[in-house]
This record gives structure tokens, C-alpha cells and sequence, in this order.
């Protein structure tokens, strides 16, 4: 019998640790991007949650009024939370498997801001239109 391998798996879901750490981290960053400006992201599939822990962060952040998905290499979903200015945002491949989870903490979320190169190139696109039908 001693040399049957024996694996002993904790059905204890109440660990909030992680959790509590995490929403105190939040807490901080909102608070530099309030009085900074500062924006920052936090890396979820980085952390060593649970699955019970995730559910529960999920569950505790809520969903906002605002939501957005963008369809690029693979569709992508931006939730605002419960807590205005911190976002859950998760990126799928095109299997719909999720290949990054974010919760970033900013006024606007990264992914939904023009880059300069292609606010360029759509005034290009306007002045020619503009140039057609004058």
C-alpha cells in the first residue's frame, strides 16, 4: 500500500485570499488612475486562481452599463464592472477558446481608442470623399 500514489483534493471553496489581495490591488490602481491619470492592467490567466476564485472575482466585480465586442484575429468582449473606470476585458482565439483576460483600470479601455496611424488614414478616406462629391 505505501507505494500506491495517494492525491488528496481539497473540496474547501471559502478562500477569499487571493480575492481580497486582488480587489485591494484594484482599489489601488483606480485610486492612481483618479488622482494620476495612471492606467494599468492586471493579467488574470497570470494569477493563480481557482476556478471558485474566478467565479467569485467575477461575481463581485458585476457588470456596468457598458459593454463592447470587437471581432479582429479572434472576437474580444469588454465589460465595465460594478465599478466605473475597471473593465474586464477577454480576448478569444477563433476556436472561442479565451487566450487573454484582463481586468484593466482606465477611463476608456485601451482596445477602444483610435490609433493615431488609422485616425489618419480615415481623414485621408474623408477629405476624398469630400473632394468627389464637391
Amino acid at each position: 500500500l505505501q507505494d500506491i500514489a495517494v492525491k488528496v483534493a481539497s473540496t474547501d471553496t471559502s478562500s477569499v485570499g487571493n480575492i481580497a489581495a486582488l480587489l485591494a490591488e484594484i482599489a489601488a490602481q483606480l485610486e492612481q488612475l483618479l488622482s494620476k491619470g495612471t492606467s494599468s492592467l492586471i493579467d488574470l490567466k497570470g494569477l493563480p486562481l481557482s476556478p471558485h476564485e474566478y467565479e467569485q472575482l467575477r461575481f463581485t466585480l458585476g457588470q456596468g452599463e457598458v459593454t463592447a465586442r470587437l471581432e479582429a484575429i479572434g472576437p474580444s468582449e469588454i465589460v465595465e464592472t460594478q465599478f466605473p473606470g475597471v473593465w474586464w476585458v477577454t480576448h478569444y482565439n477563433v476556436e472561442g477558446d479565451i487566450i487573454a483576460d484582463i481586468i484593466e483600470i482606465a477611463r476608456i479601455p485601451s482596445l477602444l481608442q483610435s490609433q493615431a496611424e488609422d485616425m489618419q488614414a480615415g481623414l485621408a478616406r474623408l477629405q476624398s470623399m469630400l473632394k468627389v462629391q464637391a
